[in-house]
């Protein structure tokens, strides 16, 4: 509540660019798998705009989708576009430390193509994980995001999230983007 809080001027300024240069519609839900393989809606800010709900549910968003307005690669190139999930995380759908929560779509398609991706649900999915501060965001590497994330899981502790939060704060100081 304190991060959301602090974070509420940000959030303000990043709706009202959105809205400036994107038109309505600055916030986009999304179905994604939680823990235990529950489904939530997930809250980003919208970067672009999918041609059908079936795309939002099934395409894999690269980087330089054309899609993509000026302001959505800049939010999504400073992770911005994530802040709104704080929300998910006040509501106990996330947690701010653990693995990324992924659509249906592809927890179906990479649970069965990657052996211990399911494995990653048996904890709450986070805004940040040890995936991401590896370099693992985007389009990289299912199977070593998956190996990052149960290691990260049986591994667990709470010195550990705290330099994942570390770790992420250097990351968005010097953005790399998804």
């Amino acid at each position: 509540l304190p991060a959301l809080l602090l974070a509420s001027p940000v959030l303000a300024v990043c709706a009202l660019v959105l809205r400036r240069s994107d038109g309505p519609g600055v916030l986009f839900r999304q179905e994604r798998i939680g823990a235990g393989g529950r489904a939530f809606t997930l809250l980003k800010f919208r970067t672009l705009r999918p041609d059908t709900a079936h795309e939002a549910a099934t395409r894999w968003n690269i980087a330089d989708d054309t899609r993509m307005s000026r302001a959505g690669n800049f939010m999504r190139r400073t992770s911005l576009d994530e802040l709104p999930q704080l929300w998910n995380v006040i509501r106990g759908d996330m947690s701010l430390v653990g693995p990324r929560p992924e659509r249906p779509f592809f927890v179906a398609q990479f649970s069965q193509a990657h052996p211990g991706y399911a494995a990653r649900h048996r904890m709450p999915v986070g805004l940040t994980g040890l995936a991401q501060v590896q370099g693992l965001r985007g389009d990289t590497s299912i199977e070593d995001r998956a190996r990052y994330d149960n290691y990260y899981i049986d591994h667990w502790s709470l010195w550990q999230d705290l330099c994942i939060l570390l770790r992420t704060a250097v990351c968005l100081v010097r953005p790399t983007g998804s």
